[in-house]
């Protein structure tokens, strides 16, 4: 999963990235990396390995993964170029979803490209940009397959759909909010539209109004109502409290959030966000070697979760032998759960659950 962490200046992007990739250097059982300046993989938090450890012993923890990238800053006229406008459009659409740091909190020392703070003409400062952005490329797609319709007929549902979308975003009503049906949205996929991204709007806050209560920020709530106008998640967050957060081990950061009065950080909250917004879950297999997190979408069928270890256990697919998380920790080990025939043969039909611990038989 890649998420891309956008903003205008000056509102905590680079922050919070710096605290996301502080978490992943000081994580335990996945290694930071650097693949580029701007783009940091860190871990997903996952108590679920830790207790399976504790059974299996194995020697190697594997959690899942993320991946974040910091976007280059937008300005206004980014759409056409403007600052690192280009570079800033071409690295959003290879993400799977937009964390968008929205600042809320007051400091003069820190001066706002806009002279003043203001979250929802921030929001809609970005927003505009990535509509001019895929009208472009919508208003082109009109005229190639307007163009090859004098020999193909069959392309009128299609153009009658762009069509559609164009007015839609002259309207300023993001691909995102349209109800599609599969042609659609798989037209959407192919032209990868920038409002067509899922997005977590990042209320960036002081540790003061944290400490005050969230609900006390007028500008935390604006963001809110415009959120649950086109239906995209909040979180609040303070990212230089996350940057403390980030550089504590486990038994620092919980009391540090113990005493700000909050059972989870922002950056977990962040990451458990966007598997719910993405549709995205994790199973789990375990053994002496190795204890490991597996990142899937919902209603993923066994074969095809299979092969997310290799395609060679979905092509050879023979059945997978699952237990839910749940029910191996309360019977302390496999071969207790199996004696209450707790431990089901399932085959190419399953819908994986969030927490199926597997064994996937193949043969190839």
């Amino acid at each position: 999963m890649k998420l891309g962490i956008v903003g205008l200046p000056n509102v905590g992007k680079s922050t919070l990235f710096n605290a996301v990739t502080n978490a992943g250097a000081q994580s335990a059982n996945y290694a930071f990396c650097t693949i580029e300046p701007n783009v940091g993989v860190v871990a997903v938090p996952d108590e679920r390995l830790n207790k399976l450890a504790e059974i299996y012993n194995p020697v190697k923890i594997t959690p899942a993964v993320i991946e974040f990238v910091d976007i280059a800053g937008l300005v206004r006229g980014a759409s056409k170029g403007e600052g690192l406008g280009n570079k800033f459009l071409s690295h959003i659409r290879e993400v799977d979803a937009v964390i968008h740091v929205v600042r809320c909190f007051e400091d003069d020392d820190i001066i706002h490209v806009d002279t003043t703070v203001d979250p929802v003409r921030d929001i809609e400062t970005i927003n505009l940009e990535l509509i001019f952005s895929d009208l472009e490329i919508v208003e082109r797609r009109i005229d190639r397959v307007a163009k090859a319709m004098k020999g193909d007929k069959s392309l009128a549902s299609e153009l009658e759909f762009l069509k559609k979308l164009q007015s839609s975003l002259e309207s300023n009503i993001p691909a995102r909010n349209l109800d599609l049906d599969d042609n659609e949205t798989e037209w959407i996929k192919e032209m990868a539209l920038l409002t067509s991204k899922p997005v977590i709007y990042a209320c960036n806050m002081s540790e003061d109004d944290f400490a005050g209560g969230i609900d006390s920020n007028a500008n935390y709530k604006k963001v809110c109502e415009i959120a649950e106008k086109e239906g995209s998640e909040v979180i609040p967050i303070c990212a230089e409290l996350e940057a403390e957060i980030a550089s504590l081990d486990n038994d620092e950061k919980e009391m540090f959030l113990s005493e700000l009065g909050v059972e989870s950080g922002g950056l977990d909250l962040l990451i458990k966000k966007s598997y719910s917004l993405l549709g995205l879950i994790s199973y789990l297999t375990a053994g002496q070697p190795e204890v490991r997190a597996w990142t899937i979408k919902k209603g993923t069928k066994a074969p095809q979760a299979a092969g997310k270890i290799h395609s060679d256990f979905e092509r050879g697919f023979i059945r997978a032998e699952v237990i839910s998380y749940d029910d191996l920790i309360d019977n302390g080990s496999m071969a207790a759960a199996k004696e209450k025939g707790l431990v089901r043969s399932e085959g190419k039909d399953y819908v994986m659950k969030d927490g199926d611990v597997v064994l996937f038989r193949f043969n190839v």
